[in-house]
């Protein structure tokens, strides 16, 4: 869940880039760009920044155009590698650089670098790079890992595409395919989501489910142990098949608390395969975490 929550768009995730998990949406159309329907100004004048998707889970802080900036902290209580029974508390910086024109955007935020826009009414597309760090035995304080090497860490690349089911974006099924070289695999996540309330601004809750499928390649370098580890290590060989990986449900919520100041809360939870759960390097088949982050946008 770790590196999927943070995972710029969703969870896909997520998203949510380092403690920027939960990404949100306020911003109005930029002069001389035809809005979509949620766009459009409601009767009466309402001059609230308006989110060309109003999800918690979509950054955009450049109120309509331009450049965006925000800068924060956050504080994460998550299992301290994929698959460990240890927990730990973590507090890491938030921060996101955009640049909007009409209804497309070019984002730094955590450590993903990329673009994002709407097509049509309905649709999200999402496509970058991101940096993915590798497993390190030192994140054990039990010594779970000891005598594993460290594994490397990536520059992979991924797509995303969102599709709402109604004008509003108040339900969504989302795909996000994340890929590197032949050691790091690829991995698929499948979304389901549903956003509580009438906020215009990318503020309020959500809720999505998720599944993830990777190759061989992915779900090895996570759980797998070669006959090398195995003999430095003292744990089981195993080796892991590709296919179904995890699923898991994520709660989201983005509130303003004063001025330019806002919070993100997530709350998820997902669950192993059978055979990830078998692996020595896995403790638990499920784990979970909580986060909160305070944001300025600027």
């Amino acid at each position: 869940m770790k590196q999927l929550r943070r995972s710029a768009a969703f969870l896909l995730a997520s998203a949510v880039s380092g403690a920027l998990g939960a990404d949100g949406l306020r911003a109005q159309e930029a002069p001389g760009n035809p809005p979509a329907r949620s766009e459009q100004a409601p009767a009466g004048g309402d001059t609230t920044p308006r989110a060309i998707v109003p999800s918690p889970s979509v950054l955009d802080f450049t109120r309509g155009g331009g450049w965006g900036f925000a800068l924060g902290v956050g504080v994460e209580y998550e299992a301290a590698y994929d698959g460990s029974d240890e927990y730990e508390l973590e507090f890491e910086p938030a921060g996101a650089i955009q640049w909007r024109t009409g209804r497309q955007m070019a984002f730094f935020e955590g450590n993903e670098l990329g673009w994002r826009g709407v097509v049509g009414d309905r649709w999200l597309l999402q496509a970058g790079g991101r940096y993915e760090a590798g497993l390190d035995p030192s994140d054990s304080e039990k010594g779970a890992l000891d005598g594993l090497p460290e594994r490397d860490s990536h520059l992979t690349g991924f797509v995303e595409v969102r599709r709402a089911l109604d004008d509003d974006w108040r339900n969504w099924l989302a795909g996000r395919v994340l890929a590197g070289e032949s050691d790091f695999g690829a991995l698929g996540v499948l979304a389901a989501g549903h956003r509580f309330g009438d906020s215009v601004e990318g503020l309020g809750t959500e809720v999505y489910v998720f599944s993830t499928f990777g190759d061989r390649a992915f779900i090895e370098k996570d759980f797998g142990v070669s006959e090398a580890d195995a003999a430095a290590s003292g744990l089981a060989r195993t080796d892991l098949d590709g296919g179904y990986r995890s699923t898991g449900l994520q709660l989201v919520h983005r509130q303003r608390l004063v001025g330019e100041l806002q919070v993100i809360a997530q709350a998820g939870i997902e669950f192993y395969n059978s055979q990830i759960a078998d692996s020595p390097i896995a403790r638990d088949d499920f784990e979970a975490e909580l986060s909160l982050t305070f944001v300025w946008q600027f």
